[in-house]
């Protein structure tokens, strides 16, 4: 039977995991930076096609930050090899998405489709509900985040965060534990709820440092995103073998 790793974790291991996850970045920088530069760029792309389109814009940057688990499989690839010393290359990352084991493919669709979802809610609520147009980021922030009489932006904010609690809940455990075990799709989701539901505390200050860092890695030109990506995502895979005990299930091939 699966299990959670401990009935009683540290109320607050986001600090162990992110140390945990910046010495695995530090010991192979490459696959880290690759990732980092590669979601940079696609964030870089989006920037210029939609500039004009804030109000489509805003959801689009925030619907990635749902996606951004299921991109970074190869990091926690790199983690579980260097956890059993052995060797980290190429074939560690791209050995992820073998063909013959489309659990992660499956999930990464079902992120897609949900992020799709909330980029066209987002887009709605804004065009409808906005006071004057939004083509900018300045359009944005002076009519949707500082105007005095909407409550457009809490709607904003409420309506996005009641669709990426579930989607967080779903993933967060589900996704190392698809690469490292030999479970079904819905089975792993339903261990990842449960974790969830075990640990809210650590697990919603896990979601609110990732919700952050990741906002201010692309707020600041997107260059931060070369460095949080892999950090964030080998601290994920130390939050997952912190909070699930997979060991009586077979090792994924």
């Amino acid at each position: 039977m699966l299990r959670m790793a401990a009935s009683h974790p540290p109320c607050f291991p986001s600090r162990r995991w992110l140390a945990l996850g910046w010495a695995d970045f530090a010991r192979r920088p490459g696959p880290g930076l690759v990732h980092g530069a590669v979601l940079a760029l696609f964030g870089g792309v989006l920037f210029m096609l939609a500039y004009d389109r804030f109000w489509a814009l805003a959801g689009a940057f925030s619907g990635f930050l749902l996606l951004a688990p299921i991109l970074a499989t190869g990091l926690y690839a790199i983690s579980r090899a260097l956890e059993r010393g052995e060797r980290v290359d190429v074939h560690t990352v791209l050995g992820v998405w073998r063909p013959h084991d489309l659990r992660l493919v499956t999930f990464g669709l079902l992120l897609a489709l949900a992020g799709t979802g909330w980029v066209m809610t987002s887009a709605a609520l804004i065009t409808l509900f906005a006071d004057a147009p939004v083509r900018n980021p300045q359009d944005f922030l002076r009519v949707v985040v500082l105007a005095r009489d909407s409550m457009l932006f809490e709607a904003w904010l409420a309506l996005g965060g009641l669709l990426a609690a579930p989607v967080y809940a779903s993933s967060v455990v589900a996704i190392p534990l698809l690469l490292d075990r030999e479970i079904g799709l819905w089975r792993a989701v339903l261990t990842s709820w449960r974790a969830a539901l075990e640990h809210p505390l650590p697990l919603a200050l896990w979601a609110a440092i990732l919700m952050l860092t990741s906002s201010a890695a692309i707020t600041a030109g997107l260059v931060g995103l070369l460095v949080v990506v892999p950090w964030l995502a080998h601290a994920s895979w130390h939050a997952y073998r912190d909070l699930v005990d997979a060991s009586s299930l077979p090792e994924a091939r």
